[in-house]
């Protein structure tokens, strides 16, 4: 391999595409455990609203979180495409995530990424690392580690 072709490979990523309602969103594929179909979530006590509860995943007990509450979206409509994916990132534990549907794989070059523009009003905007374009169509592209780490209440 030429250093010409080994420097393309490093400008493409892979992002699991999934709806949230009427929107997509890519996921890194890096930090995808597993893609599990709905089940039943024992709910805790006490937790933040967007968690669900846990479920328990061959033996491991996972804390589920609804994207849809918490970037403030109507609530969950759990259906026959209704997935939870199981987001690995160290050093944090796995955690579960629920989405509408899973879509697609889809590879984007650096150059279909666009840097998210800021807007400190704009809470949604805090969670995503990019906006992907695909064909015709814009993906949110997700920041998994702001997503899933509790921000400090100021």
């Amino acid at each position: 391999m030429s250093e010409k072709e080994a420097n393309v490979v490093l400008t493409e990523k892979q992002y699991i595409v999934v709806k949230l309602g009427t929107e997509q969103y890519g996921i890194d594929i890096q930090n995808v455990d597993n893609i599990v179909r709905m089940q039943r979530i024992t709910r805790v006590p006490k937790a933040q609203a967007y968690f669900k509860g846990v479920i328990n995943l061959r033996g491991e007990i996972i804390p589920v979180m609804s994207l849809r509450t918490k970037f403030g979206l109507e609530p969950d409509e759990y259906t026959g495409k209704t997935r939870i994916i199981i987001i690995k990132m160290e050093p944090q534990a796995s955690i579960g995530i629920i989405v509408d549907e899973v879509k697609e794989v889809v590879t984007l070059e650096e150059d279909e990424i666009d840097k998210p523009t800021y807007n400190n009003n704009d809470e949604k905007a805090a969670y995503l690392s990019g906006i992907g374009k695909h064909g015709d169509g814009l993906i949110s592209l997700l920041n998994m580690s702001a997503v899933i780490t509790e921000k400090e209440q100021l």
